[in-house]
């Protein structure tokens, strides 16, 4: 049966904005991919890299925390520009406790 919006998936448009650059990716999220980034927030909890989204489907995120307070975050969208783009960012403390009450 194919997906139906709004009850077997998402439909989420993911920004990336910096003084250079500024696109969005529009994507179908699953459940499965929820449940894929409820791992990775604990993967990186533990200061891990992580890898999301990377079915080849729709945009892929690479997550690598870089040091205390900083991460790199690699977007690319292979599925249909072909662009990637790498930044850092500098989330707030806290920010995978509020992912994780989000998913909720």
């Amino acid at each position: 049966m194919p997906a139906r919006p709004g009850r077997d998936f998402l439909y989420c448009e993911f920004v990336v904005e910096t003084e250079t650059v500024k696109g969005s990716f529009p994507v179908y999220v699953t459940s499965d991919d929820l449940d894929h980034w409820q791992e990775a927030l604990g993967v990186l909890a533990g200061n891990r890299f992580v890898s999301w989204l990377n079915s080849g489907r729709t945009v892929q995120f690479k997550i690598k925390p870089v040091s205390p307070g900083v991460i790199a975050v690699l977007v690319h969208d292979g599925p249909s520009s072909q662009v990637t783009v790498s930044l850092p960012l500098f989330p707030a403390t806290g920010w995978i406790d509020d992912q994780r009450a989000r998913l909720e």
